[in-house]
């Protein structure tokens, strides 16, 4: 496993993290979920990312029971805020009081008493931008968060945030945590040269794009069992897009000539392709086996050459997403 600093932070961190968005508490039983944490401890993984808001608090718990007898400076643990919690007016968003009241209930489900980088999981509209990062700053004060971070933030969120943050005097932001990946490129042209001045690295999610990158999904054919385009608890809807579009599936397919050439199965190339961004601090997988999580390890460390990209870029052609203006967060709290 390779290592590489969160942005211009002093903290070190694997290049591929662990993450437990759509399995732990939700898609695979326990037993699973702590065997596929396990054998990222076992490749050296030491970064793992949850938020409060997967599968309603279990994701976290889970990852916490996983983690349970760890030497806690060995790890590093990533949680967020922001979508709702409850069903009260403050049980969501970025106010002051449920940025705290986030972080403690956040700390106590994964049984930890810090947290090593606590994200805002969108932007809210809906609060003054110096009261969030002021209840960040606060929480670093008080120890219980070490880094403070953003998820989805366009570039020019990020360029207030750091603005107010430096004529305020807080810590300023170090990461950001976008969607990533061959097909969906939409913080190139603005948020990381934004990120690239202001020192911040980009924690990526879904460098596999959902599964879709792994090959797994064949234009005409039906969606294996148990993967993401048959969960019915909500993947399956989100799949159909790529589902119904035949030409982006074969083009997918074209791209395992690629990764026979380099060795490496679609998913690690996939992952590959994603650290090759040296503004990418490190890449999020998620995993159902242990086995998946051994196959895209060993993505870790690997170079792929300028004639390598250049024809994954001619493979996928005008499939890919540029438009910074998909980055999106909702105009009101949900």
């Amino acid at each position: 496993m390779e290592f590489r600093h969160l942005g211009s932070s002093g903290l070190v961190i694997s290049e591929i993290s662990y993450g437990n968005w759509i399995t732990h508490g939700s898609q695979v039983e326990e037993d699973a979920a702590v065997a596929c944490v396990r054998a990222a401890l076992d490749e050296g993984i030491t970064t793992f990312d949850t938020a409060d808001v997967y599968a309603r608090g279990r994701a976290e718990e889970v990852l916490g029971r996983a983690l349970k007898g760890e030497r806690r400076d060995g790890i590093e643990i990533f949680s967020k805020v922001y979508w709702p919690m409850g069903e009260g007016k403050n049980d969501r968003g970025l106010s002051r009081k449920h940025i705290v009241r986030g972080c403690e209930e956040s700390l106590r489900r994964l049984g930890t008493d810090y947290l090593d980088l606590y994200q805002a999981h969108r932007f809210d509209y809906e609060t003054p931008l110096e009261e969030t990062l002021r209840a960040f700053d606060d929480l670093v004060r008080q120890g219980k968060v070490l880094y403070v971070g953003v998820s989805e933030w366009r570039a020019d969120e990020i360029e207030r945030a750091v603005k107010i943050a430096d004529d305020m005097g807080f810590d300023r932001l170090v990461s950001n945590q976008p969607q990533y990946n061959m097909l969906w490129r939409v913080i190139e042209s603005a948020v990381v040269p934004v990120s690239e001045r202001e020192g911040m690295g980009q924690i990526v999610w879904s460098p596999i794009s959902q599964g879709l990158l792994a090959g797994k999904y064949a234009p005409g054919q039906a969606p294996p069992a148990g993967s993401r385009a048959t969960d019915e608890g909500g993947g399956a809807q989100t799949m159909a897009k790529y589902m119904d579009d035949e030409e982006l599936l074969r083009r997918v397919q074209r791209l395992r000539s690629v990764a026979d050439e380099v060795g490496l199965s679609m998913a690690a190339l996939a992952v590959a392709w994603v650290l090759q961004n040296r503004n990418v601090s490190t890449a999020i997988i998620g995993a159902s086996r242990p086995e998946q999580v051994r196959d895209n390890v060993r993505a870790s460390g690997v170079i792929l050459s300028p004639d390598v990209l250049e024809r994954i870029d001619e493979i996928l052609g005008d499939k890919v997403q540029r438009d910074p203006g998909l980055t999106i967060s909702p105009e009101r709290r949900p």
